[in-house]
């Protein structure tokens, strides 16, 4: 699992992104069990994540941040992207985002794609 660690932080949330090859969705839940096995992943408020599988199609996960596996998935379709998990993590801070939520997905999603 490449981890890029911190992106950004805004008003207290801090957002990180991490990714990895994958095959399946044995392969994606394999790579979040990993990524969760560290402890601090494993007590962040969101683990959203977005894979676009040659056999399977898309598939996504909020994990209770409604809307940002979508942002992920429009990402990875745009880039052509495939057979790979991008996993954007967030630690809440204490106050709402609204929509700057989403920007700060395309942020981390983008330093990710950039590191490839």
């Amino acid at each position: 699992m490449k981890q890029l660690g911190r992106i950004l932080t805004d008003r207290g949330s801090k957002y990180a992104v991490s990714g990895c090859p994958v095959t399946d969705r044995a392969g994606i839940d394999a790579g979040l069990a990993l990524l969760k096995s560290e402890r601090s992943y494993a007590k962040a408020t969101h683990n959203t994540w977005g894979a676009c599988l040659s056999v399977g199609g898309p598939i996504k996960g909020d994990d209770g941040e409604t809307g940002a596996g979508m942002v992920i998935l429009r990402m990875l379709e745009r880039e052509g992207l495939q057979d790979h998990l991008v996993v954007v993590t967030r630690w809440y801070g204490g106050k709402h985002l609204g929509g700057d939520r989403f920007r700060h997905v395309q942020t981390c999603v983008r330093a990710y794609l950039d590191s490839l």
